[in-house]
């Protein structure tokens, strides 16, 4: 059986209000097992101006310079540097991140 989008999301979010965290594990579920589902919402946000660059290669697990050759190659602008103080923080989040999860590597 298929299930309109629309149906799904409308219902998605009510039960979002009364058990947040069936929900948050199937959309994670969802998303971790389509990569290109992962990369197409966090190009999405990046567009956008939700997220920074930084915060887009934490998202997809990539190293800020891999995400940044990525995107050259694909024609999408980049934003360099922070716009203001909590995109600053972001950043240094992430790269922080990063080298945690990567200093035994």
């Amino acid at each position: 059986m298929m299930w309109s989008a629309d149906w799904t999301f409308s219902h998605l979010t009510k039960l979002y209000k009364q058990q947040p965290t069936l929900v948050d594990a199937a959309l994670q579920e969802m998303i971790e097992r389509n990569p290109d589902l992962a990369w197409s919402l966090v190009v999405s946000a990046y567009l956008d101006e939700e997220i920074n660059l930084g915060k887009a290669a934490e998202m997809l697990d990539l190293h800020e310079l891999e995400l940044r050759d990525r995107f050259i190659a694909l024609g999408i602008p980049l934003r360099i540097g922070p716009a203001n103080k909590s995109e600053a923080a972001a950043e240094a989040q992430a790269l922080t991140s990063w080298f945690t999860q990567n200093e035994d590597t």
